[in-house]
């Protein structure tokens, strides 16, 4: 197996790692953290598909920069489920998640006041990459928890199987790798 695949997403184009995940199977390695250029152009592409919101809802971490980035092109704000409870959260609301790049489950949570804000906006959900759905799904769970209206769930890449998904936006797709 090679080592890396060449990914062309928003019209450049990236070499990613092959990781192995398991015995079984290698995932591309598709890290936006850093990459202002390939932040800049998928926040771009993936607006242009998007239909009309008022916020974006991310999970932290990896997809903060796109979520950021199409906020900052858009004008509209956007909100971040951190992946633990914080000091700062007054009424943390929280939600459990299993992502296929993490072993353990791991939680989601918002706090109440941003669930608030929420209340009556028509809600985009933004990630990096959509897998198994887990991450996807955990988010979807917090916006049920507000009045808003989910209007689309997006990402730069649909990872395996997702791709043949037709209720999500994506501007690529990413392929599994079996060892």
């Amino acid at each position: 197996m090679k080592d890396t695949y060449t990914l062309s997403v928003a019209g450049l184009t990236r070499e990613l790692p092959i990781c192995k995940l398991n015995e079984h199977l290698s995932i591309a390695a598709f890290i936006m953290l850093g990459d202002v250029e390939l932040t800049e152009a998928c926040a771009r592409d993936l607006l242009k598909k998007a239909p009309e919101f008022d916020v974006i809802m991310t999970a932290e971490a990896k997809g903060i920069p796109v979520a950021y980035e199409m906020a900052r092109q858009s004008g509209k704000p956007y909100i971040t489920a951190r992946k633990g409870k914080k000091l700062y959260m007054r009424e943390p609301v929280v939600v459990e998640d299993q992502s296929i790049t993490t072993a353990a489950r791991q939680t989601l949570v918002l706090d109440k006041k941003d669930l608030d804000f929420m209340d009556g906006k028509r809600l985009l959900i933004v990630d990096d990459v959509i897998s198994t759905g887990g991450s996807l799904h955990a988010l979807e769970m917090l916006a049920e928890k507000s009045a808003c209206k989910v209007v689309a769930c997006a990402a730069v890449l649909a990872e395996g199987d997702a791709a043949k998904r037709d209720d999500i936006i994506y501007l690529a797709p990413l392929p599994l790798f079996e060892n």
